[in-house]
């Protein structure tokens, strides 16, 4: 692929499209680093709007609130895809409009790949009646308003705390322990270089219950010194994600986040060295309050409270173990009184 969404084709599959799509393509000859055989960008231009919303799975559109005015009336994602046939008149290759994520080819296209042994291409039928029943449909349309009614009162509160990035990101693997079973976070961008890390999917309704609630009833923040561009490859994303690892498969740790100050270990795998202890784990403080991040915040299922996620020095760690509940008091008292509270630095004096 070239950037997201572009085929590198060989040579041999851009002549099937050549052949039998010769007005829907654009093949554009490339070189392909160590490549000595030809290959070709294959440009999908014609674009047909006839994505079947009742017949697919599951449709959602941008809307105003998604603050994304170039998108608006698009598809935020469509699940089980289903075309209307007659909508697409000649066309033999295209991409459908408002979604353009998939490449839609003729059955002839198909068979002339395959005959030929083309490799890499998976093949889904966009035709045909819907995969499920209307109960499940219903059901899913259910499921959907639930959770896009918490995630947009989740991004009201997060623009209150500095720039929101457009897209919520979903890194890694799905995770049966959040209360929507999916696993997502936010990006906020705050003063002076600032990042602002929060989860976005620990305060889901509960979806098997088919119910509104705040789900766990909280959610994490960590916040970092520095403008972070790739949140997916940095320390912050790895240590936020084992916190909430822990935090939404122990319901005793969540009862003790939302009591107050809580302390907890996690993997110092693939962590600065700066956070890592003797025994590689990394200690973190959970729920010190802050003077410029909310303890709660309301949607319209119910309140929500933000916990913050504070990553210690391994010096401060053996102060929390040898002092306990004390030393956990101490400690944020110290931080507060430094001016920096919730923040994690990796270069900076430890408070013990």
């Amino acid at each position: 692929m070239a950037g997201a969404t572009i085929p590198v084709v060989h040579a041999r599959v851009a002549a099937v499209f050549a052949e039998l799509a010769p007005g829907d393509v654009q093949l554009i000859p490339v070189e392909v680093e160590g490549e000595s055989e030809p290959y070709v960008l294959l440009n999908i231009t014609r674009i047909v709007k006839c994505i079947d919303d009742e017949a697919s799975d599951e449709v959602r559109y941008y809307k105003p609130e998604h603050e994304q005015p170039e998108r608006l009336g698009q598809y935020r994602s469509v699940i089980g895809m289903r075309i209307d046939p007659s909508k697409v008149g000649d066309a033999q290759v295209f991409r459908t409009w408002g979604w353009k994520v998939a490449i839609v080819v003729s059955e002839d296209i198909k068979q002339a790949l395959e005959r030929m042994g083309a490799t890499g291409a998976k093949f889904k039928e966009v035709t045909g009646p819907s995969t499920i029943s209307a109960d499940e449909r219903a059901r899913n349309r259910k499921i959907r308003e639930l959770l896009e009614t918490a995630a947009t009162a989740r991004e009201a509160a997060w623009r209150t705390l500095g720039t929101l990035d457009k897209e919520v990101f979903m890194p890694i693997a799905m995770s049966g322990s959040w209360p929507g079973q999916r696993q997502l976070w936010s990006v906020i961008r705050r003063e002076a270089g600032r990042t602002l890390l929060v989860t976005h999917g620990l305060s889901d309704p509960f979806i098997e219950r088919l119910e509104p609630s705040v789900g766990f009833g909280l959610e994490l923040a960590l916040e970092v010194d520095a403008s972070v561009k790739d949140i997916s490859k940095g320390w912050p994303l790895l240590l936020l994600d084992r916190v909430a690892d822990e935090v939404a498969e122990h319901e005793q740790v969540r009862e003790r986040v939302k009591a107050g100050l809580f302390s907890m270990e996690v993997s110092g795998k693939g962590m600065p060295k700066s956070l890592v202890n003797e025994e590689g784990r990394v200690a973190v403080l959970l729920s010190v309050e802050s003077r410029t991040l909310p303890r709660h915040f309301s949607t319209p299922y119910g309140e929500v409270k933000l916990v913050t996620v504070k990553a210690l020095l391994p010096s401060e760690l053996a102060y929390l173990l040898e002092h306990g509940a004390e030393g956990q008091a101490e400690l944020a008292r110290r931080f507060v009184e430094g001016g920096e509270e919730h923040l994690s630095r990796l270069r900076r004096k430890p408070v013990a």
